[in-house]
């Protein structure tokens, strides 16, 4: 077995104790695994490097993960099911299904918010895979192997993304705040930095006069660094760096596959150190936006079958991932990257083998996994977002963009109608915590995890009884939903005090090339960007929300127009760019007479409904018919209803109330 020891550091109960229904108490197990790999296993084939790295004394490849798991105190009175998390950047994210307090339920003692998967009966595991981690308490993070050639640590080509929020002179070479591959030679004289005004624009040179591998001080001075790199007048907010050198210390990035893959083979064994031993009747796979695109790195890598050739994953749930890959298995990979072109970029986006029109390549998502075996259910869940990235539509569209794709037997597709990267909430926030960019508009307040609940409540009951989920909801080219960006910009310049983006500077995915080492995850930096791939998003209706996918009561009984696009900030150089992942929700007027002082052609909430208790009738109506489609549980629907009652309440304190609307 790959799991070498599971060394527990921390157990407790979880919750101060707190009894979740059938499934009584549980426990929080904290600790670290040291997997142990045999590089020569047919298993283990793709992982880039492994045959760099050291051996043990048989022939293994070891590493070290954090580890994290919360289950029933009495396992038997759970429900038999694991469900298994990537974190993101190292943070636990399986709160977002318990609609837990974010920063709570990231901390070291976690959150149990309404309990929604331990009154179920779930076991929740959380496994660090992530080198560049900074690990905490709080963040759980992999220590990867080194790779070596001729007994020498492996040097070669890196590219780092530079995407800042504010002015500033020094930046780490990684993305956030994570490790980074420092340069072999702070004098590097092959390294060149770029400069681009927006995501996709052209690159133009900065004269290496002007910038040093170097930190400045609290005091001001400037200090060579071998991690940090120094630009004379600042890095300016809104415009994207990208630094090429040579870097030192390759690792074997795709180690934090292997963890992924060989704790839920050790946590469904009956291995004696196993706190789950014997008590693992199906196991899910589970990772938002950075590691949903590594759920899908996973399938497409065909690891779904350990090194004894068994399926260890019953079904996968990535969410947010959009069509890409990502930075999870290549020399000097920095899985937090995300709009460098690179090896995320590259074909194939969909889940059938086809022929790609513009590179020629023939591919398919799930064409290794397919062969191998151990093909799991699957779902993608996304939001209006992935599809404005660029991406989106890739995962149901073809590569020319000329037809829908047949839904494959083994998978699903929901698109989120008008939601945002991340769950919305009140109140409305306008800086992006994680990043610092700040949202022209306040951000989005859709709170789809009713949608994701039952998505993965759908899963289980797919695999495990056969009962197959409701059909794909996404936008379509065939019925007229899927449509280019620029259509959709362009319906929103009927809306007052309205700013778009401009479509020339929308995010898109080109062809990338590589060089002639890609094959075997070598890249040359700056890749060769060639043609464009078709994107298209969801048409709106005339209040500006997203008419395809799954549309929750906030869209068809709305009170705000909702998106999955915003634009930064006008205080940044680039406020007609796209601001990463984000949306936002605009109430309607609240009267009649102020929507003609507006000139707003969206009718005002008061010529909508009749009163709060009419508006709420409509919701409990809207969200019942969802259930009765499978789309939402039963027991979601009152999240739903209170959901509504505070946009009103929000809709109505933004503007000038008036005794016109029945409160």
């Amino acid at each position: 077995m790959a799991v070498l020891t599971l060394d527990i550091t921390d157990r407790r109960p979880f919750a101060n104790g707190q009894s979740f229904d059938s499934a009584g108490p549980y426990e929080q197990i904290r600790g670290t695994v040291t997997f142990a790999i045999d590089p020569s296993n047919r298993a283990n084939q793709a992982i880039v490097d492994l045959g760099l790295a050291p051996r043990d004394g048989e022939g293994r490849v070891r590493f070290v993960s954090d580890f994290n798991l919360v289950k029933p105190l009495h396992p038997a009175q759970g429900n038999r099911r694991l469900l298994v998390e990537l974190p993101n950047r190292g943070r636990k994210l399986t709160g977002r299904l318990n609609r837990a307090p974010a920063e709570a339920a990231q901390s070291a003692e976690g959150h149990p918010g309404d309990g929604w998967l331990y009154r179920n009966g779930w076991s929740v595991a959380s496994i660090g895979w992530q080198w560049d981690v900074i690990r905490s308490d709080r963040l759980l993070g992999l220590v990867a192997p080194p790779a070596f050639i001729d007994g020498l640590p492996v040097t070669g080509q890196n590219i780092v993304e530079i995407r800042p929020s504010v002015r500033e002179r020094t930046a780490l070479l990684a993305n956030r705040e994570h490790d980074c591959y420092r340069v072999a030679r702070v004098d590097d004289p092959s390294a060149v930095l770029y400069v681009r005004d927006w995501e996709d624009g052209p690159h133009s040179m900065v004269p290496r006069s002007q910038w040093r591998f170097a930190r400045e001080t609290a005091d001001g001075r400037v200090l060579p660094s071998r991690g940090h790199v120094y630009l004379e007048g600042g890095f300016e907010p809104g415009r994207y760096y990208d630094l090429v050198y040579t870097a030192e210390s390759a690792l074997v990035v795709g180690a934090g596959l292997l963890a992924f893959r060989d704790i839920a083979s050790f946590l469904r064994s009956d291995a004696a150190a196993n706190p789950l031993a014997g008590n693992v009747e199906r196991a899910y796979g589970f990772g938002i936006s950075q590691t949903g695109r590594m759920v899908r790195h996973f399938l497409y890598l065909g690891l779904n079958v350990d090194e004894a050739g068994r399926q260890v994953y019953d079904g996968l749930l990535p969410h947010v991932a959009g069509a890409r890959l990502g930075e999870f298995n290549h020399r000097f990979a920095q899985p937090s990257v995300q709009a460098t072109a690179g090896f995320a970029h590259l074909f194939p986006f969909a889940d059938d083998e086809m022929r790609d029109p513009l590179t020629g390549k023939t591919d398919g998502f799930l064409r290794r996994q397919r062969a191998i075996g151990g093909m799991p259910k699957l779902i993608y869940t996304n939001t209006g977002a992935e599809y404005w990235r660029g991406d989106g539509s890739l995962l149901h569209t073809d590569p020319a963009g000329k037809a829908d794709l047949p839904q494959t037997p083994e998978t699903r597709i929901y698109h989120f109608a008008s939601t945002q990267h991340s769950i919305g909430a009140l109140p409305q926030r306008q800086v992006n915590a994680d990043d610092g960019s700040r949202g022209r508009y306040p951000f989005g307040v859709v709170d789809y995890a009713p949608l994701l609940r039952c998505a993965l409540m759908n899963l289980d009951r797919w695999v495990s009884e056969g009962v197959e989920p409701p059909p794909s909801r996404h936008p379509r080219i065939d019925d007229g939903t899927a449509v280019p960006r620029a259509a959709v910009i362009e319906a929103f310049k009927a809306f007052p005090d309205q700013a778009v983006p401009d479509p020339e500077k929308l995010w898109v995915i080109r062809t990338v090339d590589l060089g002639p080492d890609a094959e075997r995850g070598v890249g040359v930096y700056p890749v060769k960007e060639g043609k464009t791939y078709p994107c298209f998003a969801s048409a709106v209706d005339a209040d500006g929300n997203e008419v395809a996918g799954i549309r929750l009561p906030d869209v068809t009984v709305p009170v705000a127009t909702h998106t999955g696009w915003n634009l930064r900030h006008p205080g940044s150089s680039a406020s007609d760019h796209q601001i990463p992942m984000q949306g936002f929700s605009r109430f309607f007027a609240a009267t009649r007479a102020q929507r003609l002082a507006l000139n707003d052609p969206r009718p005002s909430i008061e010529e909508r409904y009749a009163s709060k208790d009419q508006y709420l009738a409509l919701v409990r109506q809207a969200a019942e018919a969802l259930a009765a489609q499978r789309y939402v549980l039963p027991g979601d629907i009152d999240i739903l209803v209170a959901n509504a009652a505070e946009r009103w309440d929000a809709a109505l304190a933004a503007n000038v109330a008036t005794p016109a609307i029945a409160s």
